[in-house]
């Protein structure tokens, strides 16, 4: 398992994961704030946004020691007109900006409901324009077969919003279980009425469908890569080498059980009677697998970097 990339794999698998989740919450209030109304979804919604920033910028703060000399950064952001890497950093402070002012903007209320909805559209699209600027670095490398391929972007894409939709859940039942420890430190019990269980139990519900559909869209692209670079032979069969062993399979297995068997479970017992410690085990876990498992991939994808010639 290659770690020599270690900040490169913490600032691109945090920050994918930061604009996956703040694209499915998004959706989440789109969606379901027609149904269950706009202040109902915010108060289950809002402290899973609140947790993005930190998040981002600790994937900003990894992202420099790869740079060595942290002054470089000023070097790097003055050609965007003809780098990848330059757009990669403004898209990055661009989000992580715009994602606290919005998230400032929740908090206090500010402006008007279209407002924020206009700034979140905003912050939403330069997030994307973060994960495609990052995936073309890579995609533009030539020399580079395992990169030059389509497959980069797209298992980049499907990282954001598998993570993304993940950690969602995961932050919706984290914020439950603190709200009834902090109950129960008080002696009184925290409880939800039938309205918001069912909000909560259908977005739970609609999350592990998005990770299922999602796992496919990854178990479709991972062999039609290996595919290819074999195919290909040279430099790219040399990297396709990289996608086999105790490794590769362990990155499948835990994909595989967090996005497929523990949401499988997750999206049976995702009912308004159900325990909430037991939706909040599954999501919890199902996260912490596939966060492990893209973990794995992201150090396979810089091990897979075989240079065509010199």
């Amino acid at each position: 398992m290659n770690t020599h990339e270690l900040p490169m794999m913490i600032f691109t698998i945090a920050a994918q994961m930061c604009v996956g989740a703040f694209v499915v919450l998004g959706v989440i209030q789109v969606v379901a704030a027609r149904r269950y109304g706009k202040d109902a979804i915010d108060k289950i919604t809002d402290p899973t946004l609140y947790a993005i920033g930190p998040v981002m910028v600790l994937g900003l703060i990894a992202s420099m020691f790869h740079m060595n000399d942290v002054t470089n950064t000023l070097n790097v952001i003055r050609h965007v007109d003809s780098s990848w890497l330059s757009r990669e950093i403004v898209f990055g402070t661009g989000f992580a900006a715009l994602g606290f002012a919005f998230a400032a903007a929740q908090w206090f209320k500010w402006g008007t409901t279209r407002l924020r909805q206009a700034l979140a559209l905003v912050t939403a699209a330069v997030g994307l324009g973060l994960v495609w600027s990052m995936s073309m670095i890579y995609y533009t490398l030539t020399t580079v077969p395992a990169w030059n391929t389509w497959a980069t972007p797209a298992q980049f894409f499907t990282t954001t919003f598998l993570l993304g939709a993940l950690a969602v859940g995961t932050a919706l039942m984290s914020t439950l279980m603190w709200r009834r420890r902090q109950a129960a430190k008080t002696g009184t019990e925290y409880t939800t009425d039938e309205h918001a269980r069912t909000m909560l139990a259908t977005t739970l519900r609609s999350l592990g469908i998005t990770a299922i559909a999602l796992l496919g869209v990854e178990f479709l692209i991972v062999p039609l890569h290996i595919a290819n670079l074999s195919a290909t032979g040279g430099a790219a069969a040399q990297s396709a080498t990289v996608f086999t062993g105790a490794w590769f399979i362990a990155r499948l297995v835990l994909v595989f059980a967090g996005a497929g068997l523990l949401t499988v479970f997750l999206i049976r017992y995702a009912t308004t009677r159900a325990n909430p410690r037991t939706l909040a085990i599954l999501t919890t876990t199902a996260f912490v697998l596939v966060l492990a498992g893209e973990f794995i991939a992201r150090s396979q994808f810089y091990e897979s970097m075989t240079r065509i010639g010199m």
